[in-house]
């Protein structure tokens, strides 16, 4: 049974704004896979609901059967566990998406996790974005 943590971060400048996602993956305590990669201007939320996404793509390349997702996003988080309604049509979007991946795995689990413990998620994001910039 392939098993992966994954920490997942969305950042953006100016809500809505230049945005990116930051993706780790790592397979007993190892990295597999980082993704830094930038995603136009949109909300944070977009943002972080994005860098789901592209975990759990990545998560079925890799062929993974069991995930366990971190995330600093209080709001996904809770919408993910079906404690808050998702209400914002740009996010009904990106959670069917999200709702539509997770059938691919065995298992999935989600944890809620200071920002402190995110950083790593949270520079490829940053990075994503300032790159970006840098070539414009």
């Amino acid at each position: 049974m392939r098993q992966f943590e994954i920490y997942i971060d969305g950042a953006s400048k100016g809500n809505p704004g230049h945005a990116g996602v930051g993706v780790i993956i790592c397979q007993d305590g190892e990295v597999v896979k980082n993704i830094a990669s930038y995603i136009g201007c949109a909300t944070n939320n977009v943002a972080e609901y994005t860098a789901l996404i592209y975990a759990l793509e990545e998560a079925l390349i890799l062929k993974a059967d069991k995930l366990h997702i971190n995330t600093d996003s209080e709001l996904l988080y809770r919408q993910v566990k079906k404690v808050y309604k998702v209400k914002h049509p740009n996010i009904k979007v990106l959670y069917q998406q999200v709702v539509h991946l997770l059938a691919g795995f065995k298992e999935v689990s989600f944890k809620h996790i200071p920002r402190e413990q995110n950083s790593g998620a949270d520079k490829l994001a940053t990075k994503a974005i300032k790159e970006t910039l840098k070539k414009q």
